[in-house]
């Protein structure tokens, strides 16, 4: 029973880490360029439309289950130490967690605050907005390639075990 859960988890964890990297790779290659061409305002008015869409998409289902899995797998890992693919296991879950959770929390979403309390017509509000995008980009990395390693080693621990 304990292998069909672990393999459900990891296969989840999986998938899920993937559909996520590809939304933060969109953002980072394309969306956030995009979005700083056009005049301030527009930008701002555009980013917080799709964080308010967002939350209530079916993307925040893959985002919190995929950090759940991810914990339990960190969990799981620590009682299989020594196992086929237990390493890949505990990492890929550590740096799922850390670095697109914990980032998402501690640096996107307070930024994404900040973007949606400003007026977008006022120069302060394009003054933040030229930071906003250069900042929450730069966060966006860290989440892409955060969630891009993840992957390829819960990948790995599903190939190994």
């Amino acid at each position: 029973m304990r292998q069909v859960l672990t393999s459900g988890l990891l296969w989840f964890s999986a998938i899920g880490c993937g559909m996520l990297a590809g939304v933060y790779f969109a953002f980072s290659t394309f969306v956030m360029a995009s979005l700083a061409r056009i005049p301030a305002a527009a930008g701002i008015a555009a980013m917080n439309a799709i964080n308010t869409q967002i939350v209530k998409s079916p993307f925040m289902a893959v985002f919190f289950g995929t950090t759940l899995t991810a914990v339990a797998l960190v969990i799981l890992a620590l009682f299989r130490l020594g196992q086929p693919g237990t390493f890949s296991m505990l990492a890929a879950g550590a740096i799922y967690v850390v670095g697109m959770f914990v980032v998402t929390l501690v640096f996107n979403v307070p930024l994404n605050d900040a973007l949606a309390n400003v007026d977008p017509s006022s120069a302060e509000g394009a003054t933040l907005w030229a930071r906003y995008v250069q900042d929450w980009t730069v966060w966006n990395h860290v989440r892409t390639v955060a969630s891009t390693s993840a992957c390829i080693l819960l990948i790995a621990a599903i190939a190994t075990r």
